[in-house]
């Protein structure tokens, strides 16, 4: 009972930690117990200070005027090194509640949209929206509409630190979103690799299974400049950033419905959607399924950081209103 205790206890630190890691400015309680949430951690305010007077005294964190706390050196080696076990399956909890906080109503065009969110360089900004013009005009994108802060601003969650540009993208999220609304399940099964040719999708030639993996599979990909999205855009072939969903056949008719609203409004993302129980892309299916293939949020990033532009990426990093999204072409 008391290891119980000790790990549950070890959790909340961790959470805590990735919170202050994933901020550029200090953090009070108040916002740390509220963004707690997002990672299924219910704690008070009064039980934040508490637990932050702990880190504070074993040297993970550091207390920055009134204005909050600040992840020291220590508590970024502790992130890493911490509860490898916790980590697994990270990332499909963080699809589902991204699905769940999805509210975008296609009728109304109001309510929140999943984004993931790209720091380019001030510098560099310029040379980033050039290199992502192919990519955004051929259609590589979930969606055209996008959104800019500057550094100080905000971007949903996210301050954007001094000398950087934050640059929102729509998250293929907005499907899983859409499609929980009107009743039907989807499994999130795997980001990958999407090969091209001739203008069309082949195969996946990478694939990382989301239940199983502890970091985004797109941030990975990018990171390791695995995709060729420019030669694609210019050439049709190559390779992109893609997403395995499966639903029940029973949900297709609805689902096919679902998705048009969302292209109607400038929100998709699908690639392809397969037969009832037949492979897409060489991926298999179980008995009554159907698959569907969805463009990774970040392709349109990984174009621009194939072209040497320097980017942190965060994908599935929050949400924001739909109101506030722009044309890519009008910036």
């Amino acid at each position: 009972m008391i290891g119980q205790e000790r790990q549950g206890v070890e959790r909340k630190v961790i959470a805590i930690l990735k919170i202050l890691n994933d901020s550029p400015e200090p953090l009070g309680a108040r916002v740390i117990a509220h963004r707690l949430k997002d990672y299924g951690v219910d704690l008070g305010e009064r039980a934040v200070r508490y637990h932050l007077k702990i880190m504070d005294e074993r040297g993970l964190t550091q207390p920055f005027g009134r204005e909050g706390r600040l992840i020291t050196e220590s508590g970024v080696e502790e992130l890493k090194d911490a509860l490898v076990g916790d980590k697994i399956g990270f990332v499909i909890s963080r699809i589902e509640l991204l699905t769940y906080r999805t509210t975008f109503d296609w009728e109304r065009r109001t309510g929140q949209v999943p984004i993931n969110i790209s720091l380019f360089p001030q510098r560099e900004f310029k040379k980033a929206l050039e290199a992502m013009e192919g990519p955004f005009k051929a259609g590589l994108s979930v969606s055209d509409l996008v959104a800019v802060a500057s550094e100080g601003e905000r971007l949903g969650e996210v301050i954007v630190p001094k000398g950087k540009v934050g640059f929102a993208t729509v998250c293929s999220i907005i499907i899983n979103g859409a499609l929980l609304k009107a009743g039907i399940p989807i499994d999130s099964r795997f980001g990958g690799i999407l090969q091209i040719r001739n203008h069309k999708p082949l195969r996946f030639v990478e694939l990382i299974e989301y239940s199983g993996s502890s970091l985004d599979p797109s941030e990975i990909f990018i990171t390791s400049k695995m995709t060729s999205v420019g030669e694609v855009a210019r050439r049709g072939d190559g390779k992109i950033l893609a997403n395995f969903r499966e639903m029940p056949a029973a949900c297709r008719p609805l689902a096919e419905q679902v998705i048009s609203k969302l292209k109607d409004a400038g929100l998709g993302g699908l690639v392809m959607m397969g037969e009832t129980s037949e492979p897409v892309c060489e991926i298999p299916l179980g008995l009554n399924k159907v698959g569907m293939i969805l463009l990774g949020g970040l392709t349109p990033v990984a174009a621009a950081v194939e072209a040497g532009i320097e980017a942190e990426n965060t994908a599935m990093s929050g949400a924001l209103d739909y109101g506030d999204l722009v044309s890519f072409w009008k910036l």
